[in-house]
């Protein structure tokens, strides 16, 4: 379950996109974009195979994102807020005049950590409960992507998850690396207490015995 694609766009010019897996996604987000319906600020989710793009226009601008069917509304949606309030945070009005991919070598840095976050990262949703920042989203349609594309082919969505696999399996043994070595740390500092320990017992010893001999020696 994971948000695996991206972008911002004024109208079906892209102003920035990531995808974390290799794939058509992006074809089939532009067609999307051409068939958006026209108008001030909405809602919308497409279904095709496994996958739900999520579409938000906000402020003249579309914000959307694929994610995996299992995933929901909820975050996907909070995804596209927080992306909403960052992308006008950094650039202003900039996005409504700007050339396409204006904005990529920057923002697609910011999409990508926050795909991240918003995927894997249990706070994500809980903070979001809190502040009551999400819009209800349970009144949002679903409609199936064949069904509003323009053209009769159908068009696949070809998703190869193999990357996102093997970043899962990265981000997995970097933590286990970090759970070996704090591990390895904290018996290295026991032991190093518990060293401590047998000398400070071996000194008492040893002052202990040696001052009695001196003390017999004395008299």
């Amino acid at each position: 379950m994971a948000i695996l694609y991206a972008l911002v766009a004024r109208g079906q010019i892209v102003l920035a996109e990531y995808a974390s897996v290799p794939g058509n996604a992006h074809t089939i987000a532009r067609r999307i974009l051409e068939n958006f319906p026209p108008g001030g600020d909405s809602r919308m989710s497409y279904s095709q195979d496994r996958h739900i793009f999520h579409v938000m226009r906000l402020d003249g601008l579309v914000f959307l994102c694929m994610a995996s069917e299992t995933f929901g509304r909820r975050i996907p949606y909070a995804f596209l807020e927080d992306i909403h309030t960052r992308f006008t945070r950094t650039y202003g009005r900039a996005g409504q005049t700007a050339l396409s991919y204006a904005m990529n070598d920057e923002f697609s840095r910011v999409l990508h950590q926050q795909m991240d976050f918003f995927s894997n990262d249990p706070n994500a949703d809980a903070i979001n409960r809190v502040k009551g920042e999400i819009t209800d989203v349970r009144s949002i349609m679903v409609q199936n992507i064949d069904k509003i594309l323009e053209r009769g082919d159908r068009l696949e969505l070809l998703v190869d998850k193999t990357a996102h696999i093997e970043d899962n399996a990265f981000r997995f043994k970097k933590q286990a690396r970090k759970a070996r070595h704090a591990q390895w740390m904290q018996t290295l500092k026991l032991s190093a207490c518990l060293a401590l320990v047998i000398l400070v017992l071996i000194f008492v010893v040893v002052t202990f015995f040696c001052g009695g001999i001196t003390f017999q020696s004395c008299r």
